[in-house]
């Protein structure tokens, strides 16, 4: 029989009462109310051991009665649930003192272990006054999925563990390193990336590390590196895998013992730098390959996340797109709405290239569709040209490029008829030039069966600016099938 009281409020009867039965037959005292009020009342007065509180009641939000709880009683562990399960909620809810953050719908067999975790191991929580840092939206989704690396990243905010985050290409793998940095405590910082696929591999340490004039041919004076960028912030090593096996050696000194040595340099220089790493690869695979240090896969892999795939939670696919409009509407281009149907069809869709091709495909529909309402079949005919990497209408396998161009002038015919002798957003020409690459280095990599090097000769480009472009456009690099 457990002696804790628990004290929940929530101004939803059915969630009182199915909390009030679970506890008390798991051996709680459990008093319960509909109000902050009340809440607050038994609070000030010192009774019970634990808080179980939704975010809006009528006549207050937790959010704003938390940081009164927290000087009242410190020591008073104080659980949040909330229906409005975004990136922000979480962090308010770290931010604020909170023991634990739980969207509904929650699992009631977790919630209990949580609290007994709670109460067993109670965390002295000092009062956070901190400004709202504002309703921004640095990631998108409510799924269980997201709702879990919301949970994960609020607990890390106020840390400096080093942070792996694992995922395929295009699943915002920066975007929820920079969400760390910009909520964290290195938020008055710099925040640094640096992606070590981009750049050659001779130069990386140079470009980590910095170096000294006369270091090598070609250093006519002192350069600062990343570290020396980052000091005081975080910094991002994108891509880590492909980092060579003497800038591993250096960056796991600096791991180890918080210092390093400039290209040439003779010194060794303390850093305080919060370092989070990111891949889409196997990274026990490189180690058994011998192409990556097992001991600082473990220094970097402290914390690990892994980000979910888009086709993983197609229900986020409607916030996203919402999300991308808005970005578009800020960025000139015309306002659009999607009917059932259009996101029914595109959750439907495996998106390969996951978060950032969508981003490039709501953009392409915003630049080539005059509409103010993007149907499903709009976007059935798109994906079929996504899939097929056609831009526009079909291309003429006989005059090849005649036929790219007719694809091109008829899309644009169509796109300005929209506006009604008025002019469309500037910014065209980048805009069509996105559009048209895209479906050229798909063919170019589907045609040398995913080799970059082949497909870069192909195409008449350095082999890094080739791979730079499969990031920026969210290119899914064809895999030849396996043989039997």
């Amino acid at each position: 029989m457990n002696s804790a009281t628990i004290l929940i409020a929530d101004d939803d009867a059915a969630i009182r009462t199915v909390l009030n039965q679970a506890f008390s037959r798991a051996g709680y005292e459990v008093r319960v109310t509909s109000n902050a009020a009340t809440l607050w009342r038994w609070v000030a007065a010192g009774d019970g051991d634990l808080v179980l509180t939704d975010v809006v009641m009528p006549d207050e939000n937790a959010f704003d009665l938390l940081p009164r709880i927290k000087k009242a009683r410190p020591d008073l562990p104080v659980l949040v649930m909330s229906a409005q399960n975004t990136f922000m909620t979480a962090i308010k809810a770290s931010e604020r003192g909170a023991y634990e953050y739980l969207p509904k719908p929650f699992d009631l067999t977790e919630l209990i272990s949580i609290v007994g975790r709670a109460l067993s191991e109670p965390k002295k929580l000092a009062a956070d006054t901190t400004d709202d840092m504002g309703e921004g939206m640095p990631l998108v989704g409510r799924s269980a999925a997201m709702q879990e690396i919301y949970r994960v990243l609020a607990r890390l905010m106020q840390t400096d563990l080093t942070l792996m985050i694992t995922g395929e290409s295009g699943t915002g793998k920066e975007l929820v390193a920079r969400a760390l940095h910009d909520y964290g405590k290195r938020r008055n910082g710099p925040f640094v990336a640096i992606n070590m696929a981009a750049i050659p591999r001779d130069l990386i340490e140079s470009e980590l590390f910095g170096h000294e004039r006369g270091a090598f041919t070609g250093a006519q004076s002192r350069s600062s590196g990343r570290f020396e960028q980052a000091e005081g912030g975080t910094l991002f090593l994108d891509e880590i895998g492909d980092m060579p096996m003497d800038a591993q050696t250096r960056l796991l000194r600096v791991l180890q013992q918080g210092e390093y040595m400039t290209v040439g340099g003779r010194t060794a220089i303390r850093t305080d730098v919060r370092i989070v790493a990111a891949t889409n690869k196997d990274l026990k695979t490189s180690i058994n390959q011998g192409l990556f240090r097992e001991d600082l896969f473990y220094r970097l892999n402290v914390v690990p996340l892994r980000l979910p795939p888009l086709r993983d939670r197609a229900e986020d696919i409607p916030d996203l797109v919402r999300y991308f409009c808005g970005e578009n509407e800020r960025e000139g281009l015309q306002s659009k709405r999607f009917e059932t149907a259009a996101f029914e069809r595109l959750k439907d869709y495996s998106w390969p290239g996951n978060v950032r091709e969508l981003e490039n495909f709501v953009r392409r529909l915003a630049a080539l569709y005059p509409q103010d309402v993007i149907t499903g079949e709009i976007v059935e005919a798109e994906l079929h040209n996504e899939i097929d990497g056609v831009p526009g209408s079909p291309v003429d396998t006989q005059t090849g490029e005649v036929g790219i161009a007719q694809a091109v002038e008829d899309n644009m015919r169509r796109y300005f008829s929209g506006f009604e002798g008025t002019l469309p957003p500037p910014g065209l020409y980048h805009r069509v030039l996105e559009e048209v690459e895209y479906p050229l280095v798909l063919a170019a990599l589907t045609a040398t069966q995913g080799n970059q090097i082949k497909a870069a000769e192909l195409l008449g480009l350095n082999r890094n600016t080739l791979r730079k472009k499969i990031r920026e456009l969210g290119v899914s690099v064809y895999r030849p099938p396996r043989s039997a």
